[in-house]
């Protein structure tokens, strides 16, 4: 992962797109960047939840900015045996311009450098616009799994 500028992009340039690893001070504008961007909430939604995410892994929370103001985000967590992807979002006043495709890159480029071998994405069964989206970037659903989930709090 680069903490410069992507190349240039035709047609919506985005000569000043820079992808960075996010860092616990940001988890403030995180957050409130996911309630405006993204879709659905996570048990994990809190400064303590991406603050301990940043601090377990340090490059797995990935940010494009544009002049300085967050615009995306992708988590890209790979646990020694397999590339996890979420929280892909993108500023609604910013979509279809490159971003998504910029942040999946890095998110790429980085589960290789770590020896990954296969990424997935969680995403929302209903989210229509992601589906499209996901597709476009090569990933496709897995029909065959089911997503299981234990909430390990009271």
């Amino acid at each position: 992962m680069s903490d410069a500028p992507s190349g240039p992009r035709t047609g919506d340039a985005l000569l000043d797109l820079r992808i960075r690893a996010a860092t616990g001070a940001d988890s403030g504008t995180v957050l409130a960047f996911w309630r405006t961007a993204a879709e659905g909430t996570s048990i994990s939604d809190d400064r303590e939840g991406v603050e301990r995410l940043v601090a377990r892994d340090p490059e797995a929370l990935l940010l494009a900015e544009l002049g300085g103001e967050l615009v995306g985000t992708v988590i890209a967590g790979f646990d020694g045996w397999r590339c996890h992807l979420y929280r892909l979002a993108v500023h609604p006043g910013h979509r279809r311009r490159g971003i998504a495709s910029a942040l999946l890159a890095a998110a790429q480029e980085r589960f290789v450098r770590l020896g990954g071998r296969r990424a997935d994405a969680m995403v929302l069964t209903g989210n229509e616009t992601a589906h499209r989206a996901w597709r476009a970037a090569g990933y496709g659903p897995q029909e065959q799994w089911r997503r299981w989930v234990k909430p390990l709090t009271g």
